[in-house]
């Protein structure tokens, strides 16, 4: 690789989104509902899943860890983003942007993990429900999220070491509105080709076989569907799969269309659209998707909010 003006770079440049001067008082707007929307939607199933003690369950475990997670994902870049589009403040430092990039990749590969465990947890309810409680115990169910938290820190751990071992050139200038790893690394000097081998292993491991696995997952999961006798039966496996169909769908969805599916003519537009659909819209929806299309959901906001209304009343 060519290697071009070396420096010691102590801050970098975000351009932010593509949006005329005229329109940003309007996407500020957007974006803030938007993310006080993601904010609000993830803290009240967080809220439900801890006060209703009928969400004690794996599922709901692992849904208030990806409440979390959905809520710290869109809050590493949101935040920033409308405190540029605000004061149009385009500088970062060196070390937030890496921050930034280590944060990033923390939680959105913990939704991964998170999203293998939740399928996991619907196939041996639909395959082996009378194995359910056995096969599905505290042990385990906390294992598996101590696994996803362990496996997430060393993969957003390692990226991280490797991009600060690198040295940048005199362009400080990201065209994007977070420091996303694909765009810094445009702006090296080093060699990045074992930063390029490590994406591409890593990126097998931690999304290629997790969605080969949920594939499979699901493959058998429709085939006990498909035998049982009644409609009746059908319908309610397929409506207690459907909220986490919907995520998957969104989730790998947007990871397809942003890092599978490159695009030659004005890939900067769209990679930013992609990333603002995977960073923005995926967690805002993720409540909504919970909440509209599951019961259990419906019944825990009833029975939390009537027996503050009773408490309220009593003390009235």
């Amino acid at each position: 690789m060519a290697k071009r003006n070396q420096t010691i770079v102590s801050e970098f440049l975000l351009l932010g989104l593509p949006i005329q001067p005229e329109h940003q008082n309007l996407f500020y707007a957007l974006f803030l509902a938007m993310y006080v929307t993601t904010v609000l939607g993830n803290l009240l199933i967080m809220f439900l899943i801890r006060l209703d003690p009928h969400l004690h369950t794996p599922m709901y475990l692992f849904l208030s860890n990806l409440s979390f997670s959905d809520l710290c994902f869109s809050s590493v870049t949101m935040p920033k983003l409308l405190q540029n589009m605000k004061s149009h403040a385009l500088s970062t430092p060196y070390a937030g942007c890496l921050a930034q990039m280590y944060f990033y990749l923390f939680f959105g590969v913990l939704e991964s993990f998170l999203i293998v465990a939740m399928a996991y947890d619907l196939y041996v309810a639909i395959c082996f429900p009378l194995h359910y409680a056995a096969i599905m115990s505290p042990r385990l169910c906390l294992s598996l999220l101590a696994l996803s938290w362990v496996l997430t820190t060393a993969h957003a751990t390692l990226h991280t070491l490797l991009m600060a071992r690198l040295s940048f050139c005199a362009d400080n200038v990201i065209p994007h509105f977070f420091c996303d790893t694909s765009t810094l690394l445009k702006l090296l000097c080093s060699d990045t080709r074992v930063n390029g081998l490590v994406i591409l292993f890593m990126g097998g491991l931690i999304l290629v076989i997790p969605f080969l696995f949920i594939i499979m997952s699901y493959a058998r999961i429709v085939s006990s569907i498909l035998k049982v006798p009644s409609a009746r039966g059908i319908r309610k496996a397929f409506s207690t799969c459907g909220s986490h169909l919907s995520m998957v769908s969104l989730f790998y969805g947007t990871i397809i269309g942003l890092y599978l599916c490159p695009s030659t003519n004005n890939s900067t537009a769209k990679e930013t659209v992609m990333a603002v659909m995977y960073t923005v819209v995926t967690p805002m929806l993720n409540p909504f998707i919970y909440s509209l299309r599951n019961r259990d959901m419906k019944r825990a906001l009833g029975r939390v909010f009537w027996k503050k209304k009773i408490s309220f009343s009593l003390k009235w």
